[in-house]
């Protein structure tokens, strides 16, 4: 096979190559621009923002969901029965021991007898510790009791320094009383005497200075304040609170609590070095008014009980009292109530459901919510 032809015209082509044919085209440079990912947050930070950022999430769904259902709230009163009949019957053990208590106590009683005044006295001088627990236990008002210029606790801080610690033990079991109050005793007028004793004695404390080292003595102090004649000023802040709940936002009702409470404690203590350490009680206090002044605008649908006055700033016993009677009146709730103040509700009962959070972290999140949110 005879190839020249074929070949000759190669050869002429690659000779004599026609124009563009056979040129490399150069390809665009690439300009480099590196880019460098952000860096992730540290699970420090991611843990604070979910803190932060999940309650109010969880506020803004209750704002946007209808009420729930009453089969869902009756699930939930059966949980908290349950978990009621559970504390109750673990509770048993210590009532069926309680009369051998009761016979040993009556036993050791007879052969003590209430120790005089200047007994009294003279325990604190020699710092017989022993001695005063005893008093406190069987005979609580004489250390509260004067004789002549001067209490227990007065003279124990006259005494100085050597005897602060008998101070602090007298104030410890001041504290201790008003904690362990029952609710049958304290509308009693003795107990109101002793009561009105011991605001007394704790204020004498404070003049003294010894709030400094007592972080809890201040709230003692209130605490006891309200308990004896603070009353009229509960009810007079649950009137002017409820009055800002039923006007949504614009009422401001946290703000308005609050600026009541800081108020409250500034006229009685005068200081405000004090009022700054109170910010665990300022909280407790404002929540509780906000409670209050919430459920005595439910009574003007339902008919029920008014959560009693010395509930307030006792820790959590308005929340229960408040939860309780909530679940005690859920269907008139659900059907009569208006829509804002079962929003209001909702709102109260999430956030301060729960002794994880700060008193004053939940009024932060009910203040974002019920002054400042949106509204309902």
């Amino acid at each position: 096979m005879n190839n020249a032809s074929a070949v000759q015209a190669l050869g002429q082509r690659l000779d004599n190559p026609p124009d563009g044919e056979y040129c490399r085209t150069s390809r665009a440079r690439v300009i480099t621009n590196p880019c460098l990912p952000m860096r992730l947050p540290s699970s420090g930070f991611i843990l604070r923002e979910a803190q932060d950022l999940a309650p109010r999430a969880i506020l803004r769904q209750l704002r946007r969901s209808p009420t729930p259902p009453s089969p869902g709230l009756d699930v939930h009163s059966t949980v908290l029965t349950r978990s009621r009949r559970a504390s109750q019957s673990s509770e048993v053990p210590l009532s069926s021991s309680a009369p051998q208590s009761q016979n040993i106590q009556t036993n050791t009683i007879t052969s003590w007898k209430e120790p005089q005044p200047f007994e009294v006295f003279r325990a604190i001088e020699r710092k017989d510790l022993m001695f005063l627990m005893e008093v406190r236990d069987r005979a609580f008002s004489l250390l509260l009791r004067k004789t002549g210029d001067a209490t227990p606790l007065l003279h124990a801080m006259r005494i100085g320094q050597s005897h602060r610690d008998v101070a602090i033990i007298l104030l410890g079991a001041f504290s201790r009383y008003i904690n362990h109050l029952n609710d049958e005793d304290i509308l009693k007028p003795r107990t109101k005497v002793i009561l009105k004793a011991l605001r007394t004695n704790l204020k004498l404390a404070i003049d003294y200075g010894l709030a400094k080292s007592q972080s809890d003595l201040t709230a003692s102090f209130l605490q006891t304040l309200v308990m004896s004649e603070g009353d009229k000023w509960v009810w007079a802040q649950v009137s002017t609170i409820s009055h800002a709940l039923n006007a949504g936002i614009v009422g401001q009702p946290v703000k308005a609590a609050e600026f009541a409470v800081r108020r409250f404690a500034t006229k009685e203590l005068g200081k405000a070095d004090l009022i700054a350490a109170l910010e665990d009680y300022v909280g407790n206090a404002t929540v509780d008014l906000l409670m209050l002044a919430a459920w005595s605008n439910v009574l003007v649908y339902v008919s029920g009980e008014m959560i009693p006055f010395y509930y307030f700033a006792r820790d959590t016993r308005v929340y229960k009292a408040f939860v309780d009677r909530l679940d005690q009146h859920k269907t008139v709730i659900q059907t009569s109530l208006s829509r804002r103040l079962k929003w209001q509700l909702r709102v109260l009962r999430a956030v301060l459901e729960g002794r994880n959070t700060t008193y004053r972290r939940k009024v932060e999140l009910l203040s974002g919510e019920l002054d400042q949110g949106e509204g309902v």
